[in-house]
């Protein structure tokens, strides 16, 4: 007969207590359990969990809710270390029995040495209890209880019919359960007379999990849902990861912090425990599932474990109850820092030979270079060509999908084997450009040995080293190391041209004093396209030939040079164009270099070229596509990863196009910018002086600017950069100087003299404009240069639209009057309210620009890009040009604007 429980216990006497957060299922369940308790109904309940996930939490609750209930308790605890003590637990259950027993003469407390008591005798003291008031047997960790307490808890299991008793155990599912260790009922108990239940502990759900950290820290709810992330709903490890915070004593748990690092200490701490109770060859197991990854399978555990006893199989459903793998067909750990407390405790040259190991076996079973690559980055030497072209494709493939910080590990790795001299090169180049934008010191360092390894040995990839220095702008110590390449480059080839052309622009970047010589003055002809493209950017900057320079420049752009003129080289050769006049040609060709550039990951290449389109566009008027071209630099190269000697160049243009936009205050500020002190002296620092000077000139500094307008000046003429096209400080410098100061004639004078023997109609257009004296000036004012500037601009072959009708009709206020004489033969002297030649009066602004542009051969793209409108604007002025001139197209609009041929060279 079943038994009664004594009057008063049918219900609960107390305020019941809650359950842990997110057991709410269980805690209903339990309940359930102990009212069937109180009226005489036994249970066998088994609550499995791994490491952390709140088992004796739930324990505790079930021992305190007994006691609203009514039900007598007995608790032990069964610990590692006293597994192998006979009769432990059973020792402990009775020692509590006896502490809580009803009889005043019995103890109130276990003795602090009870004798040994043997389970047989246990299960008569319970069950004796039990008919007394209901009981509950609770064990917690189980799976560590002595075999004869074991033994007597299954039996004592198969014998709960008709007894008021309930045993609850809890077991650590981290350690390997035989099926001879369950403790299960009778088999001949159905759910009437034994309820049984076995209860799997889930991790806590995000929301959950994060109401327990935001409960016990008062955190931000956004912080504690990431903590409740990192943590997967352990409860162990958000505890440890709040006390953490808590030990740092600072107000950290604020949004957007980042519990990173204290999570995976927590996870690191937890797993060594959870591995400190794992038989061996499980460690075995988990150590290969931590060196493969996500990319582990069954076949590899069991080539590289060497499991003897278990299948991997069975292994691996022992792991499952860890909670360090995540749930799947594939094993795999679910943080990386579980994985590294695996790792952890192994030698480095077991790890490391672990890792080759794995490598070797994935590269034979054909896995994905992702994989290989992986785990050749933790393994020891490998010595087999197959792993460098695995690493150095993954690297290649990192770079390609912007993840240069692992590409630059891989490359690194490939570096650690050993490789032939020309493929170290070619590494040490990828990896310069791979930490490029975290390191940039680094990354010269690595170019700088690629350039100590002997020609003879490295092939064609040192020449690309050699250009990337050049390019970001690392010409001080590029300089001798190019030097010594050149000398040791074999004579007469490719190689030695485009090594002496880097070599040059490299002294011309560079501060002066410079310790070697100036490469010597070209002849006009070159058999190499790397050598006609430095002369012609010398010969520019000189500003002696523009013919010249225009045809060496050409030699080195065509489409049949491009396999010898390395890509600096080549955005010299266009920057050398640009200052000819021939913009269009000079931009296709900087189009070319960015667009094989991009294609080659040379962002140091990008961003020079970008600079030289931009510092055209501005000299061209266009505000509006410099200021766009120089973001793209800025965006492709930003300022940390340029050398001291360049970022000087992108100031200077940002400050003038500012400047051109009546922006004087922002300008003002960009040069406040501190720079190191290697960045004064180059030809960019040069540039930088020129953009202060003409800010300080707009803004009233007059003395300031003069000061640094002549020592720009002082650093190109060391350079012997006599073009006015490239800078005109002369007439800015003229502007500066107080008007009686005699140095204001001379500058001005000096930079038209300049001009006219330079040439091009631009710059000869450009510089009247500049040097143009005050609007009072009597006429016989005029200088002989200026004058003789005229007639040469009137009588040049054109190509662009500056003309002597245009200079003087939108400057006539500011330059001085000219004598009708000094026009073009052939053509009428312009003069006020005249209409053009032609009839074009009757033409708009815009309209007479497109005629213009269309006369000189432009196509109506090109004229489009020129004047960043579109094509079919273009169009519509043409058509109103031909209807207002009465001509039918293209072929008659020279004629009709009166124009000469225009120039085929």
């Amino acid at each position: 007969m079943a038994h009664r429980p004594p009057s008063g216990t049918a219900r609960p006497t107390h305020v019941t207590p809650e359950p842990p957060p997110g057991r709410e299922r269980e805690d209903l369940l339990l309940r359930k359990l102990l009212h069937g308790l109180q009226l005489g109904r036994p249970a066998l309940v088994d609550v499995h969990g791994p490491p952390g996930i709140g088992r004796s939490a739930l324990l505790d609750h079930v021992i305190t809710l007994a006691d609203s209930y009514g039900v007598r308790v007995v608790a032990a605890h069964a610990s590692r270390e006293e597994i192998d003590l006979p009769h432990g637990i059973a020792t402990q259950l009775h020692s509590a029995l006896a502490a809580t027993h009803r009889n005043p003469a019995a103890p109130t407390r276990p003795a602090k040495h009870p004798p040994s008591i043997r389970a047989a005798t246990l299960a008569h003291a319970l069950f004796a209890a039990a008919r007394v008031q209901p009981l509950l047997l609770v064990v917690d960790d189980v799976q560590w209880a002595d075999r004869p307490s074991l033994r007597g808890l299954q039996a004592l299991a198969r014998r709960l019919q008709g007894a008021p008793l309930m045993v609850l155990t809890s077991r650590n599912t981290a350690v390997p359960c035989a099926p001879y260790d369950l403790i299960e009922p009778c088999p001949l108990a159905d759910a009437r007379t034994v309820a049984q239940h076995t209860l799997f502990l889930a991790p806590l759900p995000d929301d959950i999990a994060a109401q327990v950290v935001a409960k016990n820290r008062r955190t931000p709810e956004a912080f504690a849902a990431q903590v409740a992330r990192c943590t997967e709903g352990n409860p162990a490890l958000l505890r440890a990861v709040a006390n953490r915070y808590a030990l740092r004593d600072q107000p950290a748990l604020v949004p957007g912090g980042d519990p990173s690092d204290e999570t995976a200490d927590a996870v690191r701490d937890h797993t060594a425990r959870t591995l400190a109770v794992l038989p061996g060859e499980l460690l075995d197991v988990l150590a290969v599932i931590a060196v493969a990854g996500p990319d582990c399978t069954p076949d590899m555990i069991a080539a590289l474990s060497g499991t003897r006893t278990i299948g991997v199989a069975r292994a691996l459903a022992l792991l499952s109850g860890t909670g360090l793998l995540v749930p799947g067909p594939l094993p795999a750990f679910r943080s990386e820092a579980a994985a590294e407390a695996v790792l952890a405790p192994l030698t480095t040259r077991h790890r490391r030979e672990l890792y080759a190991r794995a490598a070797e076996w994935a590269q034979r079973a054909a896995f994905p270079d992702r994989a290989v690559a992986r785990m050749l980055l933790g393994a020891r030497t490998i010595g087999a060509a197959w792993a460098v072209d695995v690493l150095h494709r993954r690297a290649a493939r990192c770079r390609a999908t912007g993840r240069p910080i692992e590409a630059a590990r891989l490359l690194e790795r490939a570096l650690g084997e050993p490789v032939p001299p020309a493929l170290r090169v070619q590494l040490l180049t990828d990896l310069s450009e791979a930490v490029l934008p975290h390191a940039p010191h680094v990354a010269s360092r690595h170019l700088r040995r690629a350039l100590l390894v002997p020609a003879a040995e490295s092939g064609p990839a040192r020449l690309h080293a050699a250009e990337l220095l050049i390019a970001r702008g690392d010409v001080v110590t590029a300089g001798p190391l190019i030097h010594r390449a050149v000398l040791d480059a074999r004579a007469d080839t490719p190689e030695r041209a485009a090594l002496y052309a880097l070599q040059g622009i490299c002294r011309y970047l560079g501060p002066p004093p410079v310790d070697l010589p100036l490469p010597p003055d070209p002849p006009p002809r070159h058999e190499r396209p790397a050598e006609a493209g430095l002369a012609a950017w010398r010969t520019a900057l000189h500003g002696r030939d523009a013919a010249l320079a225009r045809r060496l420049a050409r030699a080195a752009l065509a489409p049949t040079a491009h396999e010898e003129v390395p890509l600096t080289v080549r955005t010299a050769a266009a920057h050398a164009l640009l200052l000819t006049g021939r913009a269009q040609e000079a931009h296709s060709a900087l189009d070319e270099v960015i667009a094989r550039a991009e294609h080659g990951n040379s962002r140091a290449v990008v961003g020079l070229a970008l600079i030289v389109s931009a510092f055209a566009e501005l000299q061209r008027g266009k505000d509006a596509l410099a200021s766009r071209t120089l973001d793209r630099c800025e965006e492709t190269m930003p300022r940390n990863c340029w050398h001291p000697l360049i970022v000087p160049a992108v100031l200077a243009l940002r400050t003038l196009i500012l400047l051109r936009r009546g922006e004087h205050g922002p300008a003002q500020r960009i040069l406040t910018s501190e720079l190191p002190n290697t960045a004064e002296g180059g030809l960019a620092w040069a540039l930088l002086l020129y953009a202060r000077g003409r800010v300080q000139l707009e803004t009233g500094q007059r003395e300031s600017a003069l000061t640094d307008l002549l020592e720009c000046g002082r650093l190109l003429l060391a350079r012997k950069m006599a073009n006015p096209a490239l800078l005109r400080w002369r007439s800015a410098a003229a502007r500066a100087c107080a008007p009686d100061d005699p140095r204001a004639a001379r500058l001005r004078a000096e930079e038209r003299m300049l001009a006219l023997a330079w040439g091009t109609p631009d710059t000869m257009a450009a510089t009247l404009r500049a040097t143009a004296g005050p609007t009072t000036a009597a006429p016989s004012r005029a200088s002989w240069q200026y004058r003789q500037a005229l007639v040469a601009l009137g009588t040049a072959p054109r190509f662009g639209h500056h003309t002597v009708d245009s200079l003087l009709h939108s400057d006539q206020a500011a330059l001085p009057s000219t004598p009708p004489r000094t026009a073009a033969p052939g053509r009428p002297a312009p003069s006020k309210g005249a209409p053009p030649a032609g009839g074009s009066a009757a033409l708009s602004a815009a309209e007479r620009k497109v005629a213009h542009l269309a006369a000189d051969g432009l196509g109506n793209r090109a004229i489009a890009t020129e004047l960043s409108v579109t094509t079919r604007a273009v169009e519509l002025h043409l058509t109103k040009t031909y209807r207002k001139l009465g001509i039918q197209g293209r072929p008659q609009l020279a004629a009709a604007l009166g124009r000469t041929p225009r120039e085929n060279t």
